[in-house]
């Protein structure tokens, strides 16, 4: 199950900005037979209009745009991420 954790706000070069949503996976605990330890495993970040994102680093991501053979460089001054 895919859980919603945060939202962040990031811009290019150029000064477009990009709203980028993390995710977690989180496992079905219907499907579990035995209590212990969850984890959330690794975040995954898509942007508003649905555009895949790689986290390259602190406060840095690459963002799939249509008709880009490479990803968008994107930045973002959120604290946790700095």
């Amino acid at each position: 199950m895919r859980h919603y954790e945060q939202t962040h706000i990031g811009f290019d070069e150029h000064g477009n900005e990009y709203v980028i949503d993390e995710y977690h996976d989180l496992p079905d605990l219907e499907d579990l037979q035995h209590g212990g330890a969850i984890s959330r495993g690794l975040p995954n970040f898509k942007t508003r209009d649905g555009h895949e994102v790689e986290r390259l680093g602190p406060g840095e991501f690459s963002v799939r745009v249509p008709g880009e053979e490479r990803g968008v460089s994107v930045w973002t001054h959120d604290p946790e991420h700095v």
